[in-house]
């Protein structure tokens, strides 16, 4: 290892923020999953001349192209599934799996609040109503405690998501379901290649999905693959996939619930370059949990400062490298934490998440239309709640004392990540310095 700042004493210099040198005085390589191998398969499919081979249309080319079908094999394969079924993103491919488990309008889903929009939007494309349940400060997954407590009789699904690359405790969330008579999807947008008790996380539920969109841990630009072990659930996205209104007719499905069909197909360019990156899909995970173990070594000792908790019997893929602040301790408010981490060049922090139910949507009760609807239709049998104060944990994490590190930013050397925890335990040999400064502002 070359000798670099942090082989000095942490307490060598004023922070940056205080006029000090930075800690670190470089940019960081991009991350870049792609090589070699997605160029040749691409220009490969170029010189075919067939960029997509779909037909809406009860067709032998319903189902894709040859690329299309050989990814979704692989994937099969990678997985230990029966189905794999791609799409042009994972919102495309939750929108199909809460429509395959035959939600009828009204119904309620229950989903985290700590999660991307399409999580719960996926919900109400089908006239559902989502309704936000906590979640706990471990893992940041849905507290099944708070799950359980906002199941009604009208409560039909959840959508657990395997946030920042952790998964949630799918045998708890499992008997919960079936306690109730409930449909599980997995978002493991964020976990690919994480496990749960020796299976890949998303595999568990009835549906689960992966993002392949460009920040994740591998991607085909845009798109996503849903999951099953269900003939049906499968068959019922492909439909909804590819225009199932035009299909059913020809094909001889009776089942029409939720036949509504769009064009959410992956084209053959992006999944040639995913069959590529599905191979290198190990590396690129073992990579960001080395360097998240470099990390927690060199921040496990620092006041106030928790590190990433895995649970037993699980991996974490790390999209996200979480990390939560205990601000009494620290005497200083996490925003001003973080301007020092930045102006000591830690790039890539993000403060808090989000919160799903605070945003304007869900607090209005707006979304197709002026009059409220889905929440003022007569099939909606309740009020629904999205108030301050619902998800209190969610709340305060997003306000207050979550810190997370983006792990597919940067493609960090060792080097680099000595320099991250540098620049932490330069922050933190000075909290004083910055207690007096945030006093100051």
């Amino acid at each position: 290892m070359s000798k670099c700042k942090f082989d000095r004493q942490d307490k060598e210099g004023a922070l940056a923020i205080l006029g000090g040198e930075r800690a670190i005085d470089k940019l960081f390589m991009v991350y870049n999953s792609l090589g070699k191998e997605e160029k040749q398969a691409a220009i490969g499919v170029l010189e075919t001349g067939v960029l997509s081979q779909f037909i809406g249309g009860w067709h032998e080319h319903f189902y894709g192209g040859p690329k299309v079908r050989e990814f979704e094999r692989a994937c099969e394969t990678y997985f230990d599934i029966k189905h794999a079924v791609t799409f042009n993103s994972l919102t495309s491919g939750l929108i199909s799996a809460v429509g395959a488990i035959g939600l009828e309008p009204g119904d309620e889903v229950i989903v985290s609040p700590w999660t991307m929009c399409a999580s719960a939007t996926a919900i109400l494309h089908w006239n559902a109503i989502p309704v936000f349940a906590d979640i706990e400060t471990e893992t940041f997954n849905l507290d099944l405690k708070s799950v359980e407590a906002n199941i009604s009789p009208y409560t039909k699904a959840i959508i657990a998501v395997d946030i920042f690359g952790h998964p949630v405790d799918m045998d708890a969330l499992m008997t919960l379901a079936e306690k109730y008579n409930l449909k599980i999807i997995s978002d493991t947008a964020q976990a690919p290649s994480a496990f749960y008790k020796e299976q890949y996380a998303g595999t568990l539920a009835d549906i689960g999905g992966y993002s392949l969109n460009y920040h994740k841990h591998i991607h085909t630009g845009e798109g996503g693959i849903m999951v099953t072990n269900d003939d049906e659930y499968a068959e019922k996205m492909r439909l909804i996939r590819n225009h199932a209104e035009a299909v059913v007719g020809s094909k001889g499905e009776t089942d029409l619930v939720n036949m509504v069909g769009y064009n959410f197909r992956l084209g053959e360019i992006e999944s040639a370059i995913g069959i590529e990156q599905l191979k290198k899909l190990p590396d690129f995970v073992m990579r960001r949990q080395i360097i998240a173990e470099q990390l927690s070594s060199g921040l496990k000792n620092l006041l106030g400062l928790r590190t990433p908790i895995i649970k037993p019997n699980c991996t974490h893929a790390y999209y996200v490298y979480p990390i939560l602040l205990n601000i009494d301790l620290l005497g200083v408010s996490r925003q001003v934490i973080f301007d020092a981490l930045d102006a000591e060049g830690v790039s890539g922090l993000i403060q808090g998440y989000v919160n799903l139910h605070l945003l304007p949507m869900y607090q209005r009760k707006i979304a197709y239309g002026k009059k409220g609807f889905p929440w003022t239709a007569e099939f909606c049998k309740r009020n629904v709640n999205y108030d301050l104060g619902v998800c209190p944990v969610a709340e305060q994490l997003h306000r207050e004392t979550f810190l997370g590190y983006q792990m597919c930013l940067y493609e960090l050397t060792d080097d680099d990540v000595q320099l991250v925890i540098y620049a932490f335990k330069k922050v933190w040999s000075n909290l004083g310095d910055l207690s007096e400064y945030e006093k100051g502002r």
